[in-house]
């Protein structure tokens, strides 16, 4: 299936998907093309605020930001797998009988998954600016991806997934 396509049936059944892309075997280059989707996306969501600032403050131009912008998202690569990680342990002492892999595309998919809902946080962001909606969009955001996440990490380490 196509990316699109999971991402939208993401938010109707993740586990499914999850379960769909732990059957496709172990590619440490898909979980890590998951991440670098992620990243992309997040990098684009940060366009619309970095362009509202330039506008607003002249003397801040939009190539700095979005450069410190890109930079910062490539630094956050080892936290994510840490947090991958972390989370397999927490699961294997709660039980669980999965793998490191199969934490890793839970989280990267969890990432790619809210990926929508981000760049509606991005245009919020942008358009409308700091207050109640981008508030809001925010939350749905941090909640989507931790049900995207514990649907995810409750798949792989159910079906014990190598």
């Amino acid at each position: 299936m196509a990316v699109t396509s999971d991402i939208v049936e993401s938010w109707r059944r993740p586990r499914a998907v999850v379960r769909r892309h732990l059957a496709r075997g172990r590619s440490e280059p898909f979980a890590f093309s998951l991440l670098v989707v992620f990243l992309i996306v997040a990098f684009i969501a940060q366009w619309p605020r970095a362009s509202r600032v330039a506008f607003e403050s002249p003397d801040t131009p939009i190539e700095p930001q979005l450069l410190a912008i890109a930079l910062g998202l490539l630094a956050t690569i080892p936290v994510w797998y840490l947090l991958a990680v972390l989370a397999r342990l927490v699961a294997r002492a709660m039980g669980g009988r999965g793998s490191f892999y199969g934490a890793r595309i839970a989280l990267f998919w969890a990432l790619v998954a809210v990926s929508p809902v981000m760049l509606l946080h991005g245009l919020v962001a942008g358009m409308i600016g700091p207050g109640p909606a981008l508030t809001a969009v925010g939350l749905v955001t941090v909640v989507a991806f931790l049900w995207f996440w514990i649907s995810g990490m409750r798949e792989a380490e159910q079906s014990g997934a190598a």
